[in-house]
């Protein structure tokens, strides 16, 4: 059974819009099969360019609401999921839906980088 990994640091809650905060979380499966694009952040506390990311994927947050969610995982915590899921890097974006990797990338990203790359799979 799959854990629920929305949340790993306090600050990621903010990532995440109102209608997606709810009591039951999904699984961390659930989500890449759902029927939304999930952008995931792979990201690392020790790695400056991944720190810069945060204010991107709150405005890419803003925008895409309600067409996508944005999830980060740490890969320290978790790193052989992050290794099992092909992130040889920091920072790492990857975008799934319906249960299949879209996009995959690595390096610092814009507003309108991740924006426009969400809402292609939207």
């Amino acid at each position: 059974m799959s854990k629920p990994i929305w949340f790993y640091h306090p600050q990621d809650n903010e990532l995440l819009n109102n209608d997606e905060r709810m009591s039951k979380k999904p699984s961390f499966k659930e989500l890449l099969n759902g029927d939304q694009p999930v952008l995931i952040d792979f990201y690392a506390t020790w790695c400056g360019p991944c720190m810069t990311m945060n204010p991107v994927l709150k405005e890419v947050a803003g925008k895409v609401a309600g067409k996508a969610k944005i999830i980060k995982i740490d890969v320290d915590k978790y790193a052989k999921m992050s290794a099992d899921m092909g992130v040889m890097g920091v920072p790492t974006f990857m975008i799934f839906k319906n249960g299949k990797k879209l996009w995959h990338e690595a390096g610092t990203k814009t507003v309108t980088q991740l924006t426009d790359e969400i809402l292609n799979h939207a």
